[in-house]
C-alpha cells in the first residue's frame, strides 16, 4: 500500500472513531439527568417517546466499543501500513527467528495460521513420523493411528465420501472392495497423494440413441446380471458388439475394469457411483463422466497422508483385521 493510501485509511478510520466519540459526548451533555413524564414532542403511529436520558449502562457500552476499537487498531493491522503491536509476530519461530512464508512481519490471519501449524507440527510431528516409517498394513492395526486417521478423514475427506466413508452420488464407497484405481495400500496412498482424474467420454455422437440403449442393456443384463425395465426396446446382442468395439479398451473384455485407467469393474454394484439404473447408465454412456479426486500432497504432506491411507485401507479390511487380531 502506498503512503498516500495508508494515510488515507488511517485518517478515515481514526477520524470516524473520534467523530463518533464527539457525537456521543456532545449529545450526552445536553440531556437531563432526572426521569420525566415529558415526551419529545412527536408521535409515530400513536406511540410517543419520553424525553429521558440514555441509560448509563447503554452509554458506557458505547464508550467500551470505542475503547475496544482503539485497542484493536493498536494491536492488529487496520491503519494503513501499520502492522500492530501484538508481540510474537516478527518471526514464525522466535527462538530460531524463522521468517514467515511471505517474508513479512506483523499479525495477519495467514501468519496466525502458520504459527498454529508450526506449534501443531512440533507437538504431533514425531508421532506422525513414527507411523510414516511403518508399513500401511501395520498402521491400520494400531488403534491410536486409526483414531488420528479418522480425524483427518473427517476434516478433509468426509465432505465428499461421507462421514461413514460410504460415498455419495459421484463419490465412491471406501468401505467395500470396489477400487476404481486399485485397493493395494501403496496405491491408496498414491491416490490420496497425487489425486485422480477420471474421464469417461460421451458416446452419443458415435453410437446414437439406439446404440446407447443397446450397450446399456448389455451392461445391465450380461455384466451386472439384472433384468431390463418393462417396455425397454434394446438389442443386447448389438450392445455386446458395441461394447467389444468401444468399451473393451478400458473396461476389459469381461467388463472387469482396468485400475491403471480408473475404469471400474462393471460386474460389481460399487462400480456405478452415478447410478446403476438403466436410465442412469444411458446417461453415463450418452454424455460421459468427469471425476476429480484432489491431490492432498501439498495440503497434508507425506506423514498425514500415510495415516489417511492406513485409515482408508482399514475401512475395507475390517473383517480381515479382526481375524488377525
Amino acid at each position: 500500500m502506498t503512503t498516500f493510501w495508508s494515510l488515507y485509511v488511517t485518517v478515515l478510520s481514526l477520524g470516524t472513531i473520534f467523530a463518533l466519540t464527539w457525537l456521543l459526548l456532545s449529545t450526552r451533555k445536553g440531556q437531563r439527568t432526572e426521569q420525566t413524564d415529558e415526551t419529545v414532542g412527536h408521535s409515530f403511529d400513536g406511540i410517543e417517546e419520553y424525553d429521558n436520558p440514555l441509560p448509563k449502562w447503554w452509554f458506557m457500552l458505547f464508550v467500551g466499543t470505542i475503547i475496544f476499537a482503539l485497542g484493536y487498531l493498536a494491536l492488529y493491522p487496520g491503519l494503513g501500513n501499520w502492522k500492530g503491536l501484538l508481540p510474537g509476530y516478527n518471526y514464525l519461530d522466535t527462538d530460531k527467528q524463522t521468517p514467515f512464508a511471505n517474508g513479512q512481519t506483523g499479525w495477519t490471519g495467514v501468519h496466525e495460521w502458520e504459527k498454529e501449524m508450526a506449534k501443531s507440527d512440533a507437538k504431533f510431528g514425531p508421532i506422525f513420523a513414527k507411523y510414516a516409517s511403518m508399513p500401511i498394513e501395520e498402521v491400520a492395526k494400531d488403534p491410536q493411528a486409526l483414531k488420528m486417521g479418522g480425524r483427518l478423514f473427517a476434516s478433509n475427506c468426509s465432505v465428499c465420501h461421507g462421514s461413514d466413508a460410504k460415498g455419495a452420488y459421484g463419490f465412491p464407497n471406501l468401505t467395500d472392495a470396489d477400487w476404481r484405481w486399485g485397493g493395494a495400500p501403496d496405491t491408496i496412498k498414491e491416490t490420496i497423494m497425487k489425486g485422480r482424474h477420471a474421464a469417461m467420454p460421451g458416446w452419443l455422437e458415435s453410437l446414437k440413441e439406439q446404440g446407447v440403449s443397446d450397450v446399456a442393456a448389455f451392461v445391465v443384463t450380461k455384466l451386472d446380471g439384472r433384468k431390463l425395465p418393462e417396455g425397454v426396446k434394446a438389442d443386447v446382442a448389438n450392445g455386446e458388439k458395441i461394447f467389444g468395439t468401444y468399451c473393451v479398451a478400458c473396461h476389459g473384455p469381461q467388463g472387469k475394469g482396468t485400475p491403471a485407467l480408473g475404469a471400474p469393474d462393471l460386474t460389481h454394484p460399487g462400480a456405478f457411483i452415478y447410478g446403476s439404473s438403466f436410465a442412469q447408465l444411458q446417461q453415463t454412456i450418452r454424455f460421459g463422466r468427469q471425476g476429480q479426486m484432489p491431490a492432498q500432497e501439498q495440503l497434508q504432506g507425506n506423514d498425514k497422508v500415510h495415516l489417511l491411507a492406513a485409515y482408508v485401507y482399514s475401512l475395507s479390511h475390517g473383517d480381515k483385521k479382526a481375524e488377525e487380531q
